[in-house]
């Protein structure tokens, strides 16, 4: 297991100064291997090989997808995906329940140290492997704990993908029922033809409905997007 997590800045990725992504395993002084396709950069020391998570893929052009991919691999070298993932899951759970935890990750006005100091102790709290904790008090440090949530949906979608899944964020203004999910499921499941998995989320501003992402795509049947639509509409007509 990892005492620490760090990240060295490196040249711009896509026109973003962020990390093509170093990360070292600090107790043995080695890299996680890149993957084919993503040769180490020169100059660095054998020590510390860097692995560069920027691809083609969209999700690797934004900086929560870099952080996101680096935790993945890391979590995957050390056998720890389902912990991560579950860890994260519970994390996501939390910010969904919690106004003050959201406040807590968004707010630019709390010093590193308070910030980095309480996402640490809630997550351990929460049960949280030290890779988890470890990582989160990386991003606070680094002071790109707002993109959390970003960051655990794209954890997830790379670890359905790793098994042969297709990642879907469900929003639905209040939780929904296994029988439910279990429809939405199946439903995408027969759309796509892969097996689904779903990343759900409340939101109850959207008063009733769903929004559902894939990938890319996007289908919006909230009641608060309806009505919206329904005031263009009158206003046109006015």
């Amino acid at each position: 297991m990892l005492d620490t997590l760090r990240l060295s800045r490196g040249a711009p990725v896509g026109g973003i100064l962020e990390p093509p992504l170093l990360v070292v395993f600090p107790e043995v002084g080695r890299a996680v291997p890149a993957p084919p396709g993503n040769p180490k950069r020169a100059g660095n020391s054998d020590a510390e090989r860097a692995f560069d998570v920027a691809t083609d893929d969209a999700m690797m052009a934004t900086v929560a997808g870099r952080y996101a991919a680096a935790l993945f691999d890391l979590a995957k070298e050390n056998g720890k995906l389902a912990e991560v993932e579950g860890d994260l899951g519970n994390m996501q759970s939390l910010l969904d329940m919690s106004d003050e935890l959201r406040l807590l990750v968004a707010s630019p006005l709390y010093a590193t140290e308070d910030q980095t100091r309480a996402i640490a102790d809630i997550a351990a709290k929460a049960g949280a492997s030290d890779l988890t904790v470890n990582f989160l008090k990386l991003i606070a440090s680094n002071r790109r704990l707002a993109a959390l949530g970003d960051m655990i949906k794209n954890f997830r979608a790379l670890a359905a993908r790793n098994r042969g899944e297709v990642s879907a964020e469900v929003t639905s203004a209040s939780a929904l029922g296994e029988e439910h999910l279990n429809e939405l499921r199946e439903a995408l499941k027969a759309s796509v033809g892969k097996d689904v998995q779903l990343v759900t989320r409340v939101d109850p501003s959207m008063l009733g409905g769903l929004i559902v992402k894939i990938g890319s795509r996007m289908i919006d049947s909230s009641l608060r997007t309806k009505l919206a639509g329904m005031r263009v509409s009158l206003r046109g007509t006015a």
